[in-house]
Parts: structure tokens; sequence; C-alpha cells
């Protein structure tokens, strides 16, 4: 009993700390401020401001933010919908799946994981390719969490100007949250991850003999990166 206090307490204490650090970040990182590898990540980040054309340093009105984050969400939406529509016919499907079985069940995956609900009414092995898996779900799991960041951001930004009319940037709240914030914590967790066993490759499945001497397939997949987003953005979508 005393050894399971001893944990609890170190637990808590560890997870404060860690709360108070990430805190003190993201704060920075919200207020458009410099942070720690400044200059990889304001180079990649200047990739997407130049394909988005947006200027990161022009704030925004609440229906603006409100426009911009409906805007890309619902084209976020109908790629993740197209994707699984024409999966058959793409790269890194090394299965030969078929395309999602009807587009209702397309739609509904796509409307959840949007959404960050991620409802999977399907067997992610013998339904998703490799790619689907990752350019759907895995890039939704990361676009979700930091729409939902902007969001819980620009709530507090309206509580503290009340006169100021203006919430920020949509667009460099969800690319600075993508990539000062959830990417490097992943490629960390994903490292371990696959230090502990969780594989992560593009692999066909394998075929084995069990010691009953019946034939079982063994699925494979890119598992790691998706756990740790998945975790990490309080998604519920897996690979299996």
């Amino acid at each position: 009993m005393e050894k399971d206090l001893v944990l609890f307490v170190l637990f808590i204490a560890v997870l404060l700390l860690c709360s108070w650090l990430l805190g003190k970040y993201m704060t920075r990182v919200f207020n458009y401020e410099k942070t720690w590898g400044e200059k990889v990540f304001a180079s990649l980040e200047n990739v997407f401001y130049k394909i988005a054309k947006v200027d990161p340093r022009e704030e925004m009105s609440w229906k603006e933010y409100c426009l911009n984050l409906l805007i890309f969400n619902a084209l976020g939406m109908l790629s993740l919908f197209m994707l699984q529509l024409t999966q058959a016919f793409l790269p890194l499907n090394p299965e030969q799946l078929p395309n999602v079985e009807t587009w209702h069940l397309a739609f509904n995956t796509a409307a959840s994981f949007m959404t960050n609900t991620n409802w999977q009414a399907y067997s992610g092995e013998a339904t998703l390719s490799y790619l689907t898996q990752m350019l759907g779900m895995t890039v939704q799991n990361f676009l979700s969490a930091a729409t939902g960041a902007a969001v819980a951001v620009a709530l507090i930004r309206g509580l503290v100007r009340k006169n100021a009319g203006q919430l920020g940037n949509f667009w460099a709240d969800i690319i600075r949250c993508t990539t000062r914030v959830l990417l490097p914590i992943c490629i960390v967790a994903t490292f371990m991850l696959v230090s502990q066993g969780v594989i992560q490759n593009l692999d066909p499945y394998v075929d084995v003999q069990t010691v009953e001497g019946a034939r079982q397939t063994i699925a494979m997949g890119p598992v790691a990166s998706q756990e740790a987003i998945k975790e990490l953005g309080t998604n519920g979508g897996r690979v299996f």
C-alpha cells in the first residue's frame, strides 16, 4: 500500500512538472514568440504559409477565424472521404484492399476523424490501405487535435482581449501547434514505441503457422507513428 501511494504521488509530481513546462512552452507558441529550433520550425512553417497564401502576422476577427476553421476542416473531411473511396487505385496498398465498401461508412469515418471523435465502424487492418492510414487517419489525428487547441486558444484570447476584436491567426495557430508541439512529441514517442517492439513498417501481411498447425495472417503497418498521435491527441483512431 505504501509503495502504491509513493508511486501515485511520484506520478502526480512528474505530471505537474511536465504540465508546467509544456504549458510555458505552449504559451510562447501561441503568443507567436520564438521557441527552440526556431530556424527549423520557421522554415517548415513558411512552406505551408506560402501554399495557403496567408500572412501569419495578420490577425483575424472571430468571423474570419471561424470561417477559415470551417473551410479548412471541410476540405480535410472531403479529402479523407475521397481517399477512402479511391484507395484501391492508389499506392501503398500491398494487400490490394478494395475501396471502403459504402459511401456512408466513408462519410461517417471522415466526419468522425475530422471532429476528433474517431468512431471506427470497421476493422482497420482489413479495410484501410497504408496510404489511407497515414495520409488520411494519422493526418486527421494531428489536425483535429491542433484545431481543438486553436479553438481553445482563440476562446482565451477572446476573453482576455475584450475590446480588441482580434483572435489571432487561425493558420498560424494550427500550423504552429502541429509543427512545434504535436510533431516533436510524437517523433520522440514513436521512437520510444518502436524501441519497445511496436511495429512501424510498410511490409505485406505475414502468413505464419501456429503451434496448433493452423494458418494465421499477422497484419503489419505504420502502427507506432499513428499510436503516438492517437494517445497525444486523445484520438481513438488506430491501425488495428
